[in-house]
């Protein structure tokens, strides 16, 4: 399974990925352009946490999800 972050900001929002290392390493963190997360999430199998970052409140979306969350806190290119 696939999971991906989006950070909203007051000036804006972009989405995360965190790569795992081998052994002793420490893990990546490194920005995903949107499209490519939106690819990955209407193939399936793809979690996606909406973290905002001013409230501290977090809501996973999976491709289960309700349309209505999903174009709301995604957006139209989330939905097939």
């Amino acid at each position: 399974m696939k999971n991906y972050t989006k950070i909203i900001r007051m000036t804006g929002y972009y989405f995360t990925k965190e790569f795992t290392k081998k052994k002793h390493h420490k893990n990546k963190v490194r920005e995903v352009k949107e499209e490519t997360v939106a690819k990955a999430f209407l193939a399936g199998d793809t979690e996606i946490l909406v973290y905002f970052e001013e409230s501290d409140r977090e809501i996973l979306i999976t491709p289960s999800s309700d349309p209505t969350d999903i174009k709301k806190y995604l957006g139209n290119k989330f939905l097939s």
